[in-house]
């Protein structure tokens, strides 16, 4: 048989390794630094510094990043081996590579100053969107022409797996990231509220799922088997693993949205599919763990085992805890709590970070062609990240529950018994603070580690000898048509043909089929992933009574609009929900419970995922504007004192915490940008906002209502010339929430009447819910 020689693109390997290893400690850094911006406020110290905007540079610096580069660097390096070929463009390699790095340093300017699409996970602005899908393009052109000039016939599972990952991000980016920009680096979702909500948790969800799951469980069925010297301990295993991991997963974001203005039935419908996803997660871990049998004397000895034991027992936990946190009842208690933190912390630490770090371990010595620097310094930088996460999500999680039963704890009376929120904040202080020791022992382990890397990249070769490999010049050839199980001939016996058709089933033959034909093979996945999708995303989108509407909520003003394009800048949806749930403890807290029809002119959807503050839905009208001009200045000294027995007492009284709420004094110094409303009202028209007179001259009506508000803070004593000034958008938008709906007294529907919005809103109309 005709063979090929060839060598393998280890240069991008190279090249994405050393940027996993410098992303890691910078995403470890950012998350260390917020971290300690709650315990220590006054870190805080200017607005690209706040906890608002530097948490989605850490959470964009973590998957994108620090994984993301993981990620390139386990498929250019494994797919190459598994299918003996060079990388079909090594030009489009290098394109890859620093256009990635090109969108990481813009992800890290863009945020810190503002610049959001307010959504998580998806916060960067439209034109890197853009250069997010070329890039990812060029990628999968990459890896897909490679696939095409594979000479070996077979996809190993590890290509199933990225396969999935390629396919299913170019579909959950795209589709959650459709906005109209409306200025260089502002632009608008083009889906409101309810279906906003829902789009953003079908992609957030997914990108768990896609892009810090299946890669690296791509990555496992590589690197495992090859650090083990062992073969994967089940095939049949893996194929059930991944078929239900691709068509299961893709439901499951709607138990994000528990108890919110989403219908019931797709939160309800995402439960059921979390709860089915835990046995075929579960059978992943366990063909990882048993992959091992036979070499369990090896973890003893080798840190690249160790990690790769430690990162799958991790995803183990994620994966049983991850369906326990979507039924509604474990909901009620862990949403928006650092419940969810810990449990998010704890698969990214110790599930991504691990198995990245094993994966650099094992390519160091290959790549660099060199022994590894100190097997020891390894060692420690294990034992230090193990004992860092440990740390971080313990006291996380007896934060979370702490937070979840003070916010539904009643006295004797009926009344709330924590009724001041500032109070849970305190409570937590000191499990802060044990966090952050947590993350600080983790940043020193990867600082253990680049340090480890760049020893045994000190004492490469002067030149990189390629080793040249041989292989057949094309994949064998095969029928184009499935082969029929071979069966004998029992005329007698009309069952016997039956039994054998389910041997061939079980036997699996079929999917050695599949997996000769990588086009067809693909299709199967992309079709499985828009098919879930569509089942949800259509029945939200067309059934009008999911969203029921209300004729007392108008558009947002201009200067109310330019107030929560500020809020969303700022970040406060970090911070903030604006989303109360229909429970006793949160409708006595707050207010009446969200409406579905509340938000159907919110492009985004601001209804957060996490209360270090308390929600914001129904705080129109409830303090003057002086107080939120003063509240935003200096919110520690707005806050109440408490007295909490054995919390700080032996601080002096200028030392104890009341608030971890940054001082936004910029807001009450910075100009509002009038100039650039009038584009921004006309992008919300553009996406069906039914803007009247504000078409035409939205700059003089902003100024209008403004002059209003400074007005009116003049009169309560308060400084002067804030009128045109960023802090008076902002209560512009602050006294709009929750206004346009009252509770009817009496009414046990949840109807509304007599609307109260701030200056420029229709007011005085009776609400009536609008049925189709």
């Amino acid at each position: 048989m005709q063979t090929e020689t060839f060598t393998y693109d280890d240069d991008i390997v190279r090249k994405f390794a050393g940027a996993t290893m410098l992303w890691s400690v910078v995403a470890m850094l950012a998350g260390l630094f917020i971290a300690l911006e709650l315990a220590i406020p006054e870190l805080n110290l200017a607005p690209w510094l706040t906890f608002g905007r530097l948490r989605p540079l850490h959470t964009n610096a973590a998957i994108f990043a620090f994984a993301g580069n993981a990620i390139f660097t386990a498929v250019y390096h494994s797919s190459q081996r598994l299918l003996k070929a060079r990388m079909w463009n090594d030009t489009l390699g290098r394109v890859h590579f620093w256009g990635w790095q090109l969108i990481i340093v813009a992800a890290a300017v863009t945020l810190p100053l503002g610049y959001t699409q307010g959504k998580e996970y998806a916060e960067l602005e439209w034109p890197i969107d853009l250069a997010v899908v070329v890039v990812w393009v060029v990628f999968a052109l990459n890896f897909f022409g490679t696939v095409a000039k594979r000479r070996e016939r077979h996809l190993y599972v590890a290509i199933w797996f990225y396969i999935a990952t390629i396919v299913t991000v170019a579909i959950l980016y795209i589709f959650n990231n459709l906005v109209v920009p409306v200025a260089p680096l502002k632009s608008y979702s083009i889906y409101a509220g309810v279906q906003d909500a829902f789009m953003q948790w079908w992609y957030g969800h997914n990108a768990v799922a896609f892009f810090l799951t299946t890669p690296f469980l791509g990555l496992m069925y590589y690197y495992l088997p090859k650090a083990a010297e062992r073969p994967v301990f089940s095939y049949r295993l893996s194929i059930l693993h991944f078929w239900s991991i691709v068509f299961i997963y893709i439901w499951a974001g709607p138990h994000h949205l528990h108890y919110t203005a989403l219908p019931e039935w797709a939160s309800t419908l995402g439960m059921l599919f979390s709860l089915m996803l835990w046995m075929p997660s579960w059978g992943g871990m366990i063909n990882g763990l048993l992959t091992l049998r036979g070499a369990w004397n090896k973890v003893a000895s080798e840190p690249v085992l160790k990690f790769f034991v430690v990162g799958v027992t991790f995803y183990g936990m994620s994966t049983f805890e991850g369906p326990m946190l979507s039924i509604k009842s474990v909901n009620a208690l862990s949403h928006y709590t650092d419940w969810t933190i810990a449990h998010v912390h704890g698969g990214a630490l110790g599930w991504n970070g691990f198995m990245a770090f094993g994966m650099l371990y094992w390519l160091a010595p290959r790549l660099y062609q060199r022994p590894l620097h100190s097997k020891k310094l390894a060692e420690i930088h294990f034992w230090l990240g193990t004992l860092g996460i440990l740390f971080y999500i313990v006291p996380i999680y007896s934060a979370g529950v702490t937070q979840g039963l003070m916010w539904r704890a009643f006295d004797k009376t009926g009344y709330l018994a924590k009724p001041d929120f500032v109070e849970t904040v305190l409570r937590l202080m000191p499990m802060y603070w044990l966090r952050a020791v947590g993350g600080l022992m983790y940043l020193a382990g990867a600082c253990v580690g680049v340090f480890n890397m760049l020893m045994t990249w000190k004492a490469r070769p002067s030149r990189y000898a390629d080793e040249v490999h041989e292989a057949p010049a094309l994949a064998p050839e095969y029928s184009g048509e499935m082969p029929e199980p071979m069966m004998p001939a029992h005329p007698d016996h009309s069952v016997l043909p039956i039994f054998y058709k389910l041997r061939y089933f079980l036997r699996v033959e079929w999917h050695r089929v599949w997996e000769r034909r990588p086009l067809q093979f693909t299709i199967w996945v992309a079709v499985a992933v828009i098919v879930a999708s569509l089942f949800e995303i259509i029945p939200t989108f067309l059934i009008r009574s999911n969203v029921p509407t209300i004729k007392t909520v108008k558009p947002y003003t201009p200067l109310e609009l330019m107030g929560r394009d500020i809020y969303v800048a700022e970040g406060c949806y970090n911070c903030h929900s604006q989303m109360i749930r229909p429970i006793r403890a949160e409708t006595m807290r707050y207010g009446e419970y969200s409406k579905p029809g509340e938000f159907v002119y919110d492009h985004p959807f601001q209804w957060g995922s996490r209360r270090i503050g308390p929600d914001l839905q129904r705080v129109g009208g409830k303090y003057p504007d002086l107080w939120h001009v003063r509240h935003m200045e200096s919110p520690a000294g707005m806050a109440p004192t408490l007295v909490i027995p054995g919390y700080f007492e032996f601080l002096p009284d200028w030392l104890k915490p009341k608030t971890v709420m940054p001082a936004y004094p910029h807001l009450l110094t910075e100009p509002a940008d009038f100039a650039g409303v009038q584009a921004r009202v006309d992008g919300m028209a553009m996406l069906g906002v039914p803007y009247g007179d504000a078409l035409k001259d939205a700059e003089g009506l902003a100024r209008a209502q403004a002059k209003k508000i400074g007005a009116n803070i003049v009169a309560a004593k308060g400084p002067s010339g804030l009128e045109d000034k960023k802090i008076v958008a902002l209560i512009a938008y602050l006294q709009r929430l929750g206004t346009d709906i009252k509770k009817v007294p009496g009414a046990d529907d949840g109807v509304t009447s007599d609307a109260a919005p701030s200056d420029g809103a229709a007011a005085g109309v009776k609400a009536e819910v609008g049925r189709p």
